[in-house]
């Protein structure tokens, strides 16, 4: 079999149908309307409902400035998790209990952990059954894709890596820039090839060859489809058996992290250009190891 050069039409499958998987949340489309929330115990099989009132603020304009620098993740998956529990917790906010072996062999209260490539905080574990509780903000569900997670659903789970590991990815935040939805899947060989569609202001920090974090994994960009706001990437048969992405079907969502140099970069030659009226290159991987460091 020859493979097309732009593997475009390998991977648009048409998107038939929702996702088989019931969302618990429904979620706000805007992050400034005002949330009432209406829910059961964690402890009980139970749904969450949101309800809105429209804001009459205006809508502000999404924009990707990196945040300060807490922890720091290299996008390769240590281990799989499995949902225990999630729903509302007895401080009020949102609590998800996760099963896992490697990534809590060390774990301490406040530690870092991405799940699915959102960096959340420990607030509770259990080393003796194996499980771990984070903590989560109605935001953090808006804007990933955790809110289509269940019991028995399985995560992406890494920890915060320490100034002295090695970086085996590259360099991931842990804060979702937003989510994409799957609109393709094409197996060649061994290999499984995955189509994203996703917002425009997105988009555009997504280039071929550029690294990318899809639910925490880091990942290469083979293709960038402006017209159709889509990307795709390939996944070899052992990354497959690492990690969620090839479980989820089409339609659904998954978080997206571009790269954070890219961001940088793209964000400081725009604002050189609008100022200066020129590009100017600043060495923003040494800052940026500069500022993890301290």
């Amino acid at each position: 079999m020859v493979l097309s050069t732009s593997l475009h039409s390998l991977c648009i499958i048409p998107h038939t149908s929702q996702s088989k998987i019931p969302s618990i949340f429904n979620l706000l489309k805007s992050p400034l309307a005002k949330t009432h929330l209406k829910i059961n115990p964690i402890f009980k099989p139970s749904s969450l409902s949101l309800f809105t009132q429209p804001s009459k603020l205006r809508p502000k304009t999404q924009n990707f400035r990196t945040p300060t620098i807490r922890s720091l993740f290299t996008g390769i998956v240590e281990e799989m998790g499995e949902i225990k529990q999630l729903g509302m917790a007895d401080h009020g906010g949102f609590d998800l209990k996760i099963h896992a072996k490697t990534v809590i062999e060390d774990v301490h209260l406040g530690d870092s952990i991405a799940v699915n490539g959102t960096c959340l905080t420990v607030t509770d574990f259990d080393t003796y059954l194996g499980e771990f509780t984070v903590g989560l903000a109605p935001e953090t569900l808006r804007k990933t894709s955790l809110s289509e997670l269940e019991p028995g659903s399985l995560v992406n789970l890494e920890r915060a890596i320490q100034p002295t590991g090695r970086m085996g990815g590259h360099f991931v935040q842990g804060h979702v820039d937003g989510t994409g939805e799957i609109v393709g899947k094409q197996v060649e060989g061994d290999s499984l090839w995955i189509e994203v569609k996703t917002d425009k202001n997105l988009l555009k920090y997504v280039v071929p060859k550029g690294f990318i974090a899809i639910d925490g994994t880091s990942l290469t960009v083979v293709d960038v489809f402006e017209e159709e706001l889509c990307f795709n990437f390939m996944l070899v048969a052992y990354t497959q058996q690492k990690v969620v992405i090839p479980l989820k079907e089409i339609g659904q969502k998954v978080n997206l992290e571009v790269d954070i140099l890219g961001k940088q970069a793209l964000s400081i030659s725009c604002q050189n250009l609008t100022t200066h009226h020129h590009i100017c290159e600043l060495p923003v991987l040494p800052l940026l190891l500069v500022i993890f460091l301290q």
